[in-house]
């Protein structure tokens, strides 16, 4: 499960981590509402736990912002703001839920649960980098429009790569997104999925870079 949080606080950032990763959640933070566009821009994400009083705005402007595009991730307001009126003000403009300042974390824990268990829309995602399309949906890639037949492992590692296209992806969040916490894993396990990676995507328009033992890049050629 994959996580934004976005928040400023750095104590409240560092135990929220923390616990969210005890419960084998991966964690994005952002300390800002741009820095949070950011990363929703290049990612998605199961939920999102939103701060309203951030250092650029009231995080609560996120929300009519990301409906308005047709992102339906889960957004649950964490605030010191919990008058009732501010709880309504927050419900009104497409927030999921909200949870007022201080908190138990058990309770966090149950409504990100009791979020989860909705059903989301039935859409297909696609993510494009050169001639290559990864259709998320329905686990599909393909490379100018010819079907690209990939392993799950190898089609994990793409769509971990594809949604940071550009970006340094570490291998500690490769890893997470490839390999469950019970499987036996060989130390050079990632690397060969993605050199296997390198000779499909000869014709993609695209490479993958590495800087060893930190992470892997794919970047656009075309």
């Amino acid at each position: 499960m994959r996580i934004l949080l976005v928040e400023d606080e750095p104590e409240m950032v560092s135990a929220l981590r923390a616990a969210l990763k005890r419960h084998d959640m991966v964690v994005d933070h952002a300390g800002t509402l741009l820095e949070a566009e950011g990363f929703i821009a290049v990612d998605s994400y199961d939920a999102i736990l939103l701060d309203r009083q951030l250092p650029d705005g009231d995080g609560l402007s996120l929300v009519p912002r990301l409906r308005s595009t047709k992102n339906t991730t889960p957004v649950l307001v964490l605030t010191a703001k919990g008058d009732t009126a501010d709880k309504v003000d927050g419900l009104d403009m497409g927030a999921d839920d909200y949870l007022a300042k201080p908190f138990a974390f058990e309770e966090l824990l149950a409504r990100l649960r009791a979020l989860l268990r909705r059903p989301a829309p039935l859409q297909s995602q696609f993510i494009r980098a050169g001639h290559l399309v990864l259709d998320v949906g329905h686990r599909e890639a393909s490379i100018r429009a010819e079907p690209l037949s990939l392993p799950r492992r190898e089609l994990l590692v793409l769509e971990a790569l594809m949604r940071r296209t550009g970006r340094m992806v570490q291998r500690e969040a490769l890893m997470e997104a490839v390999f469950g916490l019970d499987d036996e894993i060989q130390s050079n396990a990632l690397d060969t999925h993605v050199s296997r990676l390198r000779r499909k995507l000869a014709d993609a328009g695209v490479t993958i870079n590495g800087i060893r033992g930190v992470g892997y890049l794919l970047r656009e050629t075309t």
